[in-house]
């Protein structure tokens, strides 16, 4: 059993909004990266951003603030897909724990909501290679709005 198999699938309107993450008339930081969502279920998502020498800093390997923007984007959709209307959310808080290099390979990132308040969500996530070494984990903390 994979991790996605954990969460329910979205609701159709729901899917087809955040499978659509980053795919915007307005490029916005994620899609300047090139995050593309794999997966997107209720409570859950996985992105994978590809390889680009230009992710690397000086000592060869993945810049942390690459790696550090895939947890904080990935937990995004899977915020999202909780709501039938859009909201407003932002990181309140981040604590990010590097474990491991990312050397010239693509890095996918999964994420999930462990307990959704009225406006206050907690959220896990992490990054592996593509070859499945774990690179990175945080808990996040997101603040919801009612609507925009």
């Amino acid at each position: 059993m994979t991790r996605a198999d954990q969460f329910e699938p979205l609701p159709a309107e729901r899917l087809k909004r955040w499978a659509q993450f980053g795919h915007w008339d307005t490029v916005y930081f994620p899609q300047l990266l090139g995050l593309e969502v794999e997966e997107v279920r209720v409570d859950y998502a996985r992105m994978r951003l590809a390889y680009r020498p230009e992710f690397q800093q000086p000592a060869g390997v993945v810049h942390g603030g690459v790696i550090a923007t895939m947890l904080d984007t990935v937990v995004v959709p899977a915020i999202g897909g909780g709501y039938d209307d859009p909201r407003e959310f932002f990181t309140i808080d981040m604590q990010v724990r590097f474990l491991a290099a990312i050397r010239a390979e693509d890095a996918i990132a999964e994420g999930w909501v462990v307990r959704r308040g009225r406006s206050i969500l907690f959220c896990d996530a992490e990054v592996r290679t593509a070859s499945g070494r774990l690179a990175a984990t945080a808990t996040l903390v997101y603040k919801v709005s009612s609507g925009p």
